[in-house]
């Protein structure tokens, strides 16, 4: 019996599966679309792709993703404000620069602690984070972990190995977002924003 599909494409359709937010049927569904449109789509994106497979690193001093040893935050002089906002991964960083607020620079740690998972603080960069804080004469560090308990031990890991650095630790606030009802929102949600409610 002849195949259906060519094995070519089908190793197309599997190595597309693998990626987050794609199963076999959207796999399937984009390889027919980028097939249907090759010299629109396909033939641009194999070159995209490749292009970025040969200069894609990660910066060395805060551990985004960047195509030189540096990335355009930590090469950018106007960044150098003295505040160092520590994140899990660099989607996170990405995320805060959509938002456009934050005008110094980070430090991806490239995970957090987990006891489960077996990753402890030799696994992380935070001992890189420790020296950039003392090499950079940084003013503040902000803690943007996520509001799990994974992030939250590493939050206070953290805290703990800067504290004889003498540097000025802060956390992003948590509870009820822009927009939200309260009849909607988690236990824990509402917890947070108790505990994080302030004077008006």
């Amino acid at each position: 019996m002849a195949e259906r599909t060519p094995s070519e494409i089908e190793a197309l359709i599997a190595q597309m599966a693998r990626l987050p937010g794609l199963g076999p049927r959207s796999a399937r569904r984009l390889v027919l679309h980028l097939v249907r449109r090759r010299a629109q789509t396909m033939a641009p994106l194999a070159q995209a792709l490749a292009r970025v497979a040969d200069s894609a690193r990660e910066c060395r001093v805060c551990g985004n993703i960047a195509t030189s040893d540096l990335c355009p935050v930590c090469a950018d002089p106007a960044r150098a404000t003295g505040e160092i906002c520590v994140v899990e991964d660099v989607a996170d960083l990405w995320a805060l620069e959509r938002g456009g607020a934050f005008a110094g620079r980070y430090h991806v740690l490239g995970g957090t602690l987990s006891a489960l998972d077996d990753v402890g603080p030799e696994d992380l960069r935070i001992p890189d984070l420790v020296a950039r804080v003392q090499d950079e004469g940084a003013t503040e560090v902000i803690l943007a972990l996520n509001a799990t308990v994974d992030g939250q031990t590493t939050a206070h890991y953290i805290a703990e190995m800067l504290e004889p650095t003498g540097v000025r630790i802060s956390a992003l606030a948590q509870g009820v977002p822009l927009g939200g009802e309260l009849d909607y929102l988690d236990d824990g949600t509402i917890l947070a924003a108790l505990r994080a409610r302030k004077a008006l």
